[in-house]
């Protein structure tokens, strides 16, 4: 946040929905409210906004999820984000945010994906990202923010995948990666 870590959600004994508020500078942890927090849930994505942590899909271990949360650390306080539009449900996908919207790509659902969605957080709206161009279906990839692009990168289909694309959420558009000296198929 700037001042505090905010960890929330994963698997250990069971699948969580609590967190903790991390102060580095007094070396004090807080918990977070669980009050209006999503259901428990590992392999989702998380993004700052800059007052905001969204959380988005995963897993509570029988269904994945395409319902998430934002979370206030100011006020500790959680307000779920709509579903309406959202992308079906995943795990194993990116989240990036661009300065104005969270873009969740990829993952694993019924099936890997090459779909995803443009979350944003003021209108609490979903919006498609187009599939024309886009990356082969994949999980366990990396997503990248440049300022202007989504870069996503590797990942798993079955076989590790050494290709990619860019996305730019302003135009809608997704153009590939080179392979050309990229280095061999991985995953995260």
């Amino acid at each position: 946040t700037g001042s505090l870590m905010v960890v929330w959600g994963g698997m250990g004994s069971q699948y969580f929905n609590t967190g903790g508020r991390y102060d580095p500078a007094t070396d004090t942890w807080t918990p977070t409210s669980t009050v209006g927090a999503p259901s428990g849930r590992s392999s989702h994505t998380a993004a700052w906004t800059g007052t905001l942590m969204i959380v988005w899909g995963g897993s509570d271990g029988s269904t994945t999820l395409n319902t998430g949360g934002r979370y206030d650390p100011a006020t500790d306080s959680w307000t779920p984000t709509s579903t309406m539009g959202a992308p079906s449900e995943r795990r194993s996908h990116t989240g990036v945010w661009t300065g104005d919207l969270m873009v969740v790509w990829g993952g694993y659902g019924a099936g890997f994906l090459s779909t995803g969605g443009r979350y944003n957080p003021a209108a609490d709206t979903w919006t498609p990202t187009s599939a024309v161009g886009a990356p082969s279906a994949r999980g366990g990839h990396t997503a990248v923010w440049t300022g202007t692009l989504m870069i996503v990168w590797g990942g798993y289909d079955g076989t590790y995948l050494n290709t990619g694309g860019r996305y730019n959420p302003a135009a809608d558009f997704w153009t590939s990666t080179s392979t050309a000296g990229a280095p061999s198929g991985r995953m995260e």
